[in-house]
């Protein structure tokens, strides 16, 4: 099996296990703050009837954080949707065919996504952008998850078509 839960997911490299060490490492890191954050929250409003202000700014950026960083690494330990019975109809070697096309196109997608994404990042560092918010974020801060969120996911679709051309693994 690809990616069980004694073996892992299957790994084109140490670069790549690097790679989803630290994105996990982040990812987990944010989701400990996220949690602590809305438990502080609801527990100041429902104790004190106070609320922190920022919490909803905050745990906005987090969310778009987690889901970017987070389709990465279900991405790379096969947990995203596929159609089964389609794909697993095919003969092996037309099915690692139809995801090497896939994983290009998803990469092409994604440098065009991080590429515009940065593009906006950039514009909003320049002209010094502010949220309008009770922090009054500088926009670039959140406005940088997209390009790094779909290059880490880029990178990791890299590993899903490099994967493909593995004689080890029976499942692609």
């Amino acid at each position: 099996m690809v990616g069980d839960i004694k073996t892992g997911p299957a790994s084109a490299g140490p670069i790549f296990d690097f790679g989803a060490r630290v994105t996990a490492v982040l990812c987990g890191t944010v989701l400990t703050g996220l949690v602590l954050l809305v438990c502080t929250e609801a527990f100041l409003r429902g104790v004190f009837n106070y609320s922190l202000g920022f919490a909803e700014e905050v745990t906005g950026y987090c969310v778009v954080f987690l889901t970017f960083f987070g389709a990465s690494l279900a991405l790379r330990g096969r947990a995203m949707f596929q159609v089964h019975f389609l794909l697993d109809n095919w003969p092996e070697g037309t099915r690692k065919w139809l995801v090497r096309i896939f994983a290009l196109i998803a990469i092409a997608i994604c440098i065009l996504l991080a590429w515009k994404t940065k593009d906006l990042t950039l514009s909003s560092f320049s002209r010094g952008k502010f949220a309008p918010t009770v922090l009054r974020t500088p926009l670039w801060i959140p406005q940088i998850v997209p390009p790094l969120g779909f290059s880490v996911l880029g990178f990791f679709l890299v590993e899903q078509f490099l994967l493909t051309f593995s004689t080890t693994r029976s499942d692609t």
